[in-house]
């Protein structure tokens, strides 16, 4: 009886274990990938712009959310992120 139990719960805690690992590829790459292309911003000289401020918050949020396995979360600010320093790289 408490075998019957005890499986269903199991399985829904391996449940919730695998489902937080959807975004953790996409999140790395989006974070490396950003924090790239900021490097090369600040070395253009747009470092002071209103867009690479923001691109850098969002950054810092998104790694945040990495190391609390919000990998989600962190794949959509580390996305927004590189539209800022698109941004900031045109001049706007």
């Amino acid at each position: 009886m408490k075998a019957w139990i005890c499986l269903p719960l199991i399985a829904l805690a391996l449940a919730g274990c695998a489902g937080k690992t959807a975004y953790r590829d996409s999140c790395g790459s989006e974070l490396d990938a950003a924090w790239h292309e900021l490097d090369l911003a600040k070395v253009e000289g747009f470092a002071g712009t209103v867009s690479y401020s923001k691109a850098l918050s969002l950054l810092t949020g998104a790694k945040t959310q990495q190391q609390f396995e919000a990998y989600e979360g962190c794949t959509k600010k580390a996305e927004r992120a590189r539209f800022y320093i698109r941004e900031s790289r045109a001049g706007r």
